[in-house]
């Protein structure tokens, strides 16, 4: 048994030795998961510092301790914006130091755009509270809704993206995903005032153009109309637009780069939408007759 294992380990040490991506044994070359979600969740307790908070936070004492916390997290990002600034051609040339003043200058700008994160969740959680009869006040939304919660975090890597970082941002929507069901790329475009209600099995593509006051419900997909071209499609439009005060039924799918849902629609559930439409349109399915019956009683179509 011994040397059937020691066979076994030589081949896979021997197969490390192809040079393929998978091959990769630079460990520490590589952003780290654990530390991402760290840096989340700091992220989370600066956005909603009474809601987020640290158990050893006192109120007379928050302000000083959230000034320890930014700088922390500062910190780790930093270093994290550092490791993958490595993987990025325009960096490789870069001396370590020179990397190192890059990223702070990155992290730095990012930081310089929370006040505006928190101006646009401000309007998220006003959305979600007009929008959801079920909501007795807006401490709820904010503790325990997770359309707010996925919508935290994909205006924090929006912004990590629009300054190009690499990797960062793809790792916070997807842990936001895993958590939550609501998988939206950070490359996509959303307004003010956005409510995803019930929260569960949305996909938001990567060139969405979603404007203000838009509502979304479970099951929705804003995606790309196909993918067979791969790479070919990389930085192009492949998903829609979605117009100001526009509203998406459960279970639709709205898909392609040109097509635009007109301000003021509404798109009902389960359809299937290829195709723009104008504003104040209402997209419904047309389905067969339901026939109900029972033992006792006469049949009744709808």
């Amino acid at each position: 048994m011994n040397e059937k294992a020691d066979r076994i380990i030589d081949a896979i040490l021997t197969d490390y030795d192809q040079k393929r991506e998978i091959d990769r044994l630079d460990m520490f070359g590589q952003p780290d998961q654990e530390i991402v979600n760290e840096i989340i969740q700091n992220l989370l307790m600066i956005l909603y510092p009474g809601f987020y908070r640290d158990r050893s936070f006192r109120e007379h004492s928050a302000k000083s301790r959230l000034a320890v916390l930014i700088d922390e997290t500062m910190y780790l990002l930093r270093k994290q914006i550092e490791i993958v600034l490595v993987n990025q051609e325009r960096y490789q040339c870069l001396g370590k130091q020179e990397r190192k003043t890059a990223a702070q200058e990155l992290c730095l700008e990012f930081f310089s755009h929370i006040p505006e994160i928190r101006s646009y969740l401000d309007t998220d959680i006003d959305a979600a509270f007009d929008g959801d009869p079920a909501a007795n006040d807006k401490i709820e939304i904010v503790i325990a809704y997770p359309g707010l919660y996925a919508i935290t975090i994909y205006r924090l890597a929006h912004e990590l993206y629009r300054l190009n970082v690499p990797y960062i941002p793809r790792m916070m929507s997807e842990y936001a995903h895993s958590q939550t069901g609501v998988d939206i790329h950070p490359g996509a475009t959303i307004g003010k005032y956005f409510f995803i209600d019930h929260a569960t099995g949305i996909v938001i593509g990567e060139t969405s153009e979603i404007g203000e006051h838009v509502k979304v419900y479970q099951g929705v997909t804003i995606g790309a109309l196909s993918t067979k071209d791969g790479q070919a499609l990389h930085g192009k439009k492949r998903h829609p637009t979605i117009e100001d005060h526009v509203t998406l039924y459960a279970g639709c799918a709205v898909l392609g780069g040109k097509t635009v849902i007109g301000h003021d629609s509404v798109i009902g559930g389960s359809a299937f939408v290829t195709d723009s439409v104008p504003p104040y349109s209402r997209v419904s399915v047309k389905v067969e007759s339901a026939v109900y019956s029972g033992a006792t009683e006469p049949e009744y179509q709808i």
